[in-house]
């Protein structure tokens, strides 16, 4: 891990609050001058501490409506078809997130769909519609209590 000073720590901090900011703004935020900070950030940039910029959708203003997340039991613990599932996340854009776990499950999927139609076509047709899949079991989000995606920077 880079050596991170105190400068560094609040300008990753603000970035996360608003990543639009310009170098001038952002220079006001931590107490350095614009130019400061734009070495600084491209310097966050190159050593991948920043891995991007991105806007932040309203998945319900999109008519996503229901996340649902997704336990998966593969057919077979192999590469092969560990590879054949990974390309099923790939072309699937409604999964959002996938985790290949120890224990129990082989993997944890969070989606976002319009509806429960949508929920039991990426259940029925999607996941156990393909050979790699041997079990499935969803749990739908009723409330989303904390969503930051900020990351504590120390």
């Amino acid at each position: 891990m880079p050596d991170l000073d105190d400068f560094d720590r609040r300008l990753l901090a603000a970035l996360q609050d608003d990543a639009r900011l310009t170098n001038a703004e952002l220079g006001e935020r931590v107490g350095l001058s614009a130019s400061q900070c734009s070495r600084r950030r491209m310097a966050l940039e190159r050593d991948g501490l920043i891995r991007g910029y991105r806007a932040e959708l309203s998945p319900e203003a999109l008519g996503l409506n229901i996340t649902v997340f997704v336990e998966v039991n593969l057919v077979a613990h192999s590469q092969a078809t560990a590879a054949d599932f990974h390309d099923i996340l790939r072309r699937t854009d409604y999964i959002q997130e996938a985790y290949a776990l120890s224990g129990e499950k082989d993997y944890l999927l969070k989606a976002i769909v319009p509806d429960l139609a949508g929920v039991q076509d990426l259940v029925n047709r999607t996941l156990l519609g393909h050979a790699t899949v041997t079990r499935v079991c969803t749990s739908i989000v009723l409330n989303t209590v904390k969503a930051s995606g900020r990351l504590p920077v120390r």
